[in-house]
Order: structure tokens, then sequence, then C-alpha cells
């Protein structure tokens, strides 16, 4: 059977842990990236700055300088996936030429490649349907899906580095709220993309139809799903033990908390000052750490037999065989 590239190179080269461990930190930046330049594209009303895809216009690839500025904002945006693809070729990369495979991290890297491809689509047919803020909503969902895959691809190389997971809340109660958490957490991004919907950024200009939904009642529901993920933190917290088996997932609970708190705030802001551009592109920044401390949070709750390093099973000893008696 004819052997591929990455085969070949793994017969000849190795890289260190630290290598993969950079390259999966390095997909997380760029996943977070992606979001808050998709904003940028948003805020700006870049959205149709190259009103076609995947060329830019029917003739060019790139933008024409009639196209201004607008036209260079969204066409750099569509070159950000090629930077994206690029970091995700380095995850797998690195990941195959370990000298201790470590299948998660590999299995997370080919992730992210197909949802590189996938968020490629969707953004297309955003063009294609002219901004349609449902289309929208789905290309934001997507890139969490990639931060999603990034962050749990990332969690993969420390548990590996560790030689295993960080620890393990104890209690059935504690990894319960922790899936609560990440459900309640899930629900509340995907109603701020309903809330970016029905508000006034929409990508291009005021002529782009908008969710058609009442935005101040959409930002309340948005507020309260907030203060349940708060209280949800909270209380697992408190619940998760004192000692070295609730050390991770309780410093990173308490970090998962502070930013949270800071989202909070950002939105409470821009929702008083009439949504700038500024606080927009800051809510989307929390909006990304928020998901990426909820899925740690979990991460680190989970029982430790599924945080376990892949890797090929010991060999136990096969058991004694004692030898008959004999009598005299």
């Amino acid at each position: 059977m004819a052997r591929t590239p990455l085969s070949w190179l793994a017969g000849r080269y190795t890289l260190g842990p630290r290598s993969v461990r950079a390259a999966a930190v390095t997909s997380v930046v760029a996943a977070i990236g992606i979001i808050m330049t998709g904003g940028v594209v948003r805020v700006t009303g870049s959205g149709l700055g190259c009103p076609d895809w995947p060329m830019c216009t029917d003739s060019t690839l790139a933008p024409t300088s009639e196209m201004g500025l607008h036209g260079a904002i969204e066409f750099s945006n569509r070159m950000l996936t090629g930077v994206l693809c690029v970091v995700v070729g380095w995850v797998i990369i690195a990941a195959r030429l370990q000298r201790t495979p470590v299948p998660r991290v590999l299995r997370g890297g080919w992730a992210q490649f197909w949802i590189v491809v996938l968020n490629a689509v969707v953004g297309g047919v955003t063009v294609w349907l002219k901004l349609s803020p449902y289309i929208v909503a789905a290309h934001f969902l997507a890139a969490m899906l990639l931060l999603t895959a990034a962050a749990v691809t990332w969690d993969a190389t420390l548990d590996d580095a560790r030689g295993g997971p960080a620890g393990a809340a104890p209690s059935e109660r504690a990894r319960g709220l922790a899936t609560a958490l990440v459900a309640v957490t899930a629900v509340m991004v995907v109603v701020g993309t309903v809330t970016s919907g029905t508000g006034p950024h929409a990508g291009d200009s005021s002529d782009v139809p908008r969710i058609g939904l009442d935005w101040t009642t959409v930002t309340v529901v948005h507020g309260l799903l907030a203060a349940v993920v708060l209280v949800l933190a909270a209380v697992l917290f408190a619940a998760l033990p004192r000692d070295a088996s609730g050390a991770a997932a309780r410093r990173r609970t308490a970090v998962f908390l502070l930013v949270v708190l800071a989202q909070g705030l950002i939105g409470v802001v821009q929702s008083l000052t009439g949504l700038p551009e500024a606080a927009v592109i800051l809510h989307l920044l929390g909006a990304a750490l928020v998901w990426v401390g909820a899925l740690r949070v979990l991460l680190a709750a989970r029982p430790a037999r599924l945080l376990a390093p892949s890797g090929p099973e010991p060999v136990l000893p096969a058991p004694a065989v004692r030898a008959p008696e004999h009598s005299a």
C-alpha cells in the first residue's frame, strides 16, 4: 500500500511535545481572530465589499481600487481562511510527527480542517444571499464550532504534557453542573446571534433585512441567560472540593466567572451607548473567551477515564500458574 506524505515524514522525522502544544494554542488564537475579524467586517459595513464568491467579482479574484476600503476589509477576511489552513495544517503535522502518537490531537486537527472548509462555504453562501441575518448567524456559529474543536484539541495537548488529566471533580453533582453550564452558555451564544440579527449592524447597509423580532426583548433574554450562566458557575465553584482533586476545575471556574462578569459589563455598556463599533468587537472577543472558558471548565470536571491520553493499552503480566501439588 502506498505511503502518504505524512507517513513518510513520520518515518524520518519527529517533533517534540512543545511543537504540538504551540500549534494547538496558535489554532485557538487564530479561531478567535477569525471571529473578531468577521465582526470588523460587519460593523464597518464591508460584508458585500466583495459582491461575489469565491471570486471578489465576476472577473477578478481580488477587489479593485474602485471598491475602496470595504472591498479591502472583506477580501482580507477571506484571506484569513488561508492562514487558518496553514495553522491547522501545522497542528496535523505536529501531531503526526510526535514520537509518542497522540490520536486525540490528530483527530482534533483534522476536525478543525473540515470545519474551516465548512465555514468558508457558509461564508460564500452569506455573500450569495446578500447577508441574510440567518446565514450570518450560521457563519458565526460555524466559527464558534471551529473554536470548540481548537479548544478541545489544545486541552488534549495539555493532558498529554501532564501525563494525564489535570484532575477531575469527584462528584456527579459537580459534573452535572459543568454540563449544564456549557449547555446554557451554548444557548446564550445562539441567542446572542439573534440579538445581532435584530440590531443595527447588518454588515452592509440599512437596506439589508433584519430578523423580525424586537431587539430590546431579545437583548433582555440574552442578559437573563448570562445571569443564569453566572449563577451556575458560582454554584459549581462552591460545589468543587478544595483539595487537589478539584483544584484544576476550581481554578478554571474562577477564571470563567471573571470573564463572564467582564463580558456582562461590556454588554451593558454597548446596549446603553447605542452599540458602538469598538464595544461590539470587544463583546465578540468576550463571547469567544466565555465559550472557551466554559469548555475548559467542563473538560476539567469530566471523569479522568474520559480524559486519559490515548495510546496503546498496557500489556498486563500473565497470571502466575501454580504447579499442581502431589501428595507423598
